[in-house]
């Protein structure tokens, strides 16, 4: 019979997910705390933790964006503050390091008020009901800490909820014999992590000890009982084994016969076993997350210096963009679309990338698709905005300005009564205007209901330009053209300032709304009167106050015609 001990190494196991007939949660792991294992596995794994560290901050960029948020900037700015860009970056975190992220969307008269992250590792679901759908969830700080007689906060999951309290999403990607949690898409390299783990802290250990080798320990006062034998084993396991275990035993004896004696288990060529163990864990774990060069998180290898990898680094940075990245980002942005549909909002969402732009190919990309895969925010170019067919230029010669003023309400009506009666007087002074008009061309056929053979009043757009001056204002001003109101109605009918009309609509008022919501532009009304005769004596006699007089009032504009659209109420934008 032999009196050898044999301890057998722990073997690594995949979670388990069980129901529990006691229970209404689905628990997760032998211990209902398989989420803090990943999270370990992620603390105290340097090549894991380092691995989902980079892919996290690649799935999130530089924050979510909308390739039509200038088309929609209501709906655009409802996004931005019903859901931050600190939740977004612990989703990303999540749904990486834990397989699944969850989202608490706080509702409130059927309406999507808020999203926040959620902490995944806090939640179990409840059983399916009988189409399979999980109805809610159930939340605990820590699940080790459960007590059997404590009640469960249970939350509705998303689209179960009343409409008037917090309800949780998760984002949870299918995969086939997984109904309740989806498992990590790095499972297989896990054991890797945890191999990396020990191997460290044995190391560790071992340095601490004086590199003291295994050991076999003899007791050489008679073979005790199997009872005994058990117990000194247990106390000796519990001093030495383990990656920290102590580095001395005070041992007492009866004499010196009979001392206990530890004879070295040397390992051969420990160095070389250990490096081979690390780089081992060092290339499952980068296969298991598929990562396509360990550079693009930082990581060297190799002699090779930066320059000599530009193109390894840049292929391969497409190649993980593509087949890792984005559909990390397309899950969260799926999710996203899903929630804000609630409220009737609909983008284009995506995120900004990261990466470098000279690794971006974009030839042959549109506008949009430029955006999405640089991140760059493609403005309309000036040479696309097509303002050629409007306004007109005054002829010099023939008319002179009698007069120009920035719009406003309180003046308009006075200056259309003016403008009206000057252009039809009453023939008690037809021929004293006769007398003093010059014999220039004609209008043969009136343009503008504002024109008259004698006088005519035009618009100008007006303004400063700034270095973030819209393309269409900049091209406004650049033309520094005349404009008749029905040049302006037009153009109000025509797309020549894409989205930034109501609800991100292609078309708008312009001459109301301007440049669109905080344009710092206005209208400028001008007058002109066709040349005279200054040598006529009678040139003076007709005065704009005795026109107006005797004139008719004309339909007067819209007091927001008078306004910048940076000062009228919420600067111009439609209201939340």
């Amino acid at each position: 019979m032999s009196n050898i001990s044999i301890v057998n190494l722990s073997a690594y196991t995949s979670p388990v997910i069980q129901e529990n007939k006691k229970n209404n949660y689905i628990e997760y792991g032998s211990d209902n705390n398989y989420f803090q294992y990943l999270i370990d596995r992620y603390l105290y794994s340097a090549t894991n933790g380092a691995i989902i560290t980079g892919v996290t901050n690649m799935i999130y960029g530089k924050g979510l964006d909308a390739l039509d948020s200038n088309k929609k900037p209501n709906e655009y700015a409802q996004m931005k503050s019903i859901i931050k860009d600190s939740d977004l970056k612990k989703i990303a975190l999540e749904r990486k390091l834990l397989g699944m992220a969850a989202m608490q969307v706080v509702m409130e008269k059927k309406q999507v008020k808020q999203v926040l992250h959620f902490p995944m590792h806090t939640l179990r679901a409840e059983k399916c009901n009988d189409k399979g759908q999980i109805e809610a969830w159930y939340y605990h700080y820590d699940w080790t800490k459960k007590k059997p007689s404590e009640e469960l906060k249970k939350i509705p999951a998303f689209g179960f909820g009343n409409g008037n309290e917090v309800e949780i999403y998760v984002i949870q990607p299918y995969v086939s014999g997984f109904d309740y949690y989806s498992p990590i898409d790095y499972s297989g390299s896990l054991p890797y992590a945890l191999l990396e783990e020990n191997i460290a802290d044995y190391q560790i250990n071992d340095c601490q000890n004086g590199f003291s080798g295994t050991k076999v320990i003899n007791f050489n006062n008679g073979i005790p009982s199997e009872e005994m034998r058990d117990k000194m084993k247990r106390d000796v396991l519990g001093k030495l084994t383990g990656a920290r275990g102590e580095k001395v035993i005070i041992a007492f004896n009866a004499n010196a016969e009979s001392k206990t004696t530890v004879d070295d288990l040397p390992l051969n060529d420990a160095p070389a076993h250990y490096e081979y163990l690390s780089k081992e864990c060092f290339d499952k774990l980068i296969v298991g997350h598929r990562v396509t060069s360990p550079m693009l998180l930082g990581i060297r290898t190799g002699d090779g210096g930066l320059g000599n990898n530009a193109d390894e680094i840049k292929t391969a940075t497409l190649l993980f963009d593509n087949i890792v990245i984005k559909p990390y980002q397309l899950e969260i942005i799926d999710a996203i679309d899903e929630i804000l549909a609630v409220n009737g909002i609909s983008l284009k969402l995506y995120f900004k990338t990261i990466q470098p732009l000279e690794f971006v190919d974009i030839e042959g990309m549109n506008k949009e698709t430029t955006e999405e895969e640089t991140g760059v925010k493609m403005s309309k170019h000036l040479d696309e905005i097509d303002l050629d067919s409007f306004g007109e230029e005054i002829d010099l010669n023939e008319w002179d300005l009698i007069d120009s003023r920035e719009v406003n309400y309180e003046t308009e009506q006075e200056l259309d009564a003016e403008l009206n009666a000057l252009n039809k007087p009453k023939k008690s002074i037809l021929s004293k205007i006769w007398h003093f008009v010059s014999t220039g061309t004609a209008i043969p056929n009136a343009k503008s209901e504002q024109d008259g053979a004698l006088f005519k009043s035009r618009y100008r757009y007006s303004g400063d330009l700034k270095e973030n001056s819209r393309p269409f204002c900049v091209k406004m001003l650049n033309s520094n053209k005349l404009y008749r109101k029905e040049d302006i109605q037009k153009m109000s009918s025509t797309p020549v300032n894409e989205g930034w009309g109501a609800k991100g609509a292609d078309t708008y008022d312009v001459f109301l709304y301007k440049g669109g919501g905080a344009c710092h532009h206005f209208w400028t009304r001008e007058t002109y009167r066709k040349k005279v005769d200054v040598n006529n004596p009678l040139a003076e006699e007709i005065s704009p106050s005795k026109a107006r007089k005797e004139g008719e009032i004309l339909p007067t504009n819209s007091p927001l015609v008078y306004e910048k659209p940076i000062n009228m109420p919420n600067k111009g934008f439609l209201p939340k």
